[in-house]
């Protein structure tokens, strides 16, 4: 089967590739041509737009960094419903507002094609190794009709629900991984200035009830100053506007994750927007007047 690829980001382009060691046949399609290049290097072909890839594949995967963009290759000029056929499936891969995954489905839907929505977690190092996780919507048939292809690029692939309901298990997802890393720049923090090592802390709490994949993976960067982004703070800014935005829909409030966007919007003040959220830290160091290194 050919499958088409549109959006080769940071996220993408490794996805991609590995889709290409699995022995998959890739269309691929990005608005940046250099990017299209290097995948191409490695045996994919390039197509000319969003409706092309439409036209000459059955399965149509998206990686894309927000709602508009999404709109647009769907729904947009050349775009994706432009070319669409029936039967054919799209898996939008992107972190949107769970509103929007609904939208585009219906639109779909009336060409004769299903959509799911299928967000990742675990950032460039795990789409490098082709370790996500995918939270999923969207009907159980075409669910398992992809389930393979997404285990190429992934270690889970969960059915959440219907469609939309990835998207909003994403939402989820976010407040927490952003709560967690806010929790562990508080407590090093802390500690630091109260004369304990921070890289003592995280070794002594680890393997207790603190201990969760968010330490493993970020306590490291925080402790050697690596800000260098596997996820930006500017894209968990996106999230968290997304997830604010459902909750006024749906009538949910969500104190802590309002005041976890503020010290985001902070940082992006600072010009930090384009760092690891791990940066998180530098928004308690900067009111300590110390920095949490090991």
């Amino acid at each position: 089967m050919k499958i088409g690829f549109i959006g080769l980001g940071i996220m993408g382009k490794p996805m991609s590739k590995n889709l290409l060691k699995a022995g998959y046949e890739l269309l691929v399609y990005d608005v940046n041509e250099a990017s299209m290049k290097e995948v191409a290097s490695q045996g994919a072909s390039i197509a000319s737009s969003p409706q092309e890839v439409a036209e000459n594949c059955k399965l149509i995967l998206t990686m894309l960094p927000n709602s508009p963009h999404v709109r647009t290759v769907i729904a947009g000029d050349k775009g994706v419903l432009a070319g669409i056929t029936p039967g054919s499936m799209v898996v939008d891969m992107s972190s949107i507002a769970p509103g929007v995954s609904k939208e585009l489905c219906a639109l779909l839907e009336a060409k004769g094609a299903d959509m799911l929505d299928a967000p990742v977690s675990g950032g460039e190092p795990k789409a490098i190794d082709g370790t996500l996780s995918f939270m999923v919507g969207g009907k159980e048939d075409i669910f398992e009709k992809c389930k393979d292809i997404l285990g190429k690029m992934g270690a889970s692939v969960i059915l959440c629900g219907s469609i939309g309901a990835g998207n909003t298990t994403k939402l989820a997802n976010q407040i927490i991984v952003a709560l967690n890393i806010a929790a562990m720049s508080e407590a090093f923090v802390l500690g630091k200035k109260a004369g304990v090592n921070p890289e003592a802390i995280y070794n002594a709490i680890r393997g207790g009830l603190a201990g969760s994949t968010v330490l493993d993976a970020k306590a490291p960067m925080v402790l050697e100053g690596n800000f260098k982004p596997g996820f930006r703070i500017e894209l968990h800014i996106k999230d968290l506007a997304n997830a604010l935005e459902t909750a006024k829909e749906v009538g949910v409030p969500l104190p802590l994750t309002s005041q976890i966007m503020e010290i985001l919007q902070a940082l992006k003040v600072d010009g930090k927007e384009m760092n690891d959220h791990c940066g998180i830290i530098e928004f308690y160091e900067k009111l300590a007047h110390i920095q949490a290194r090991k």
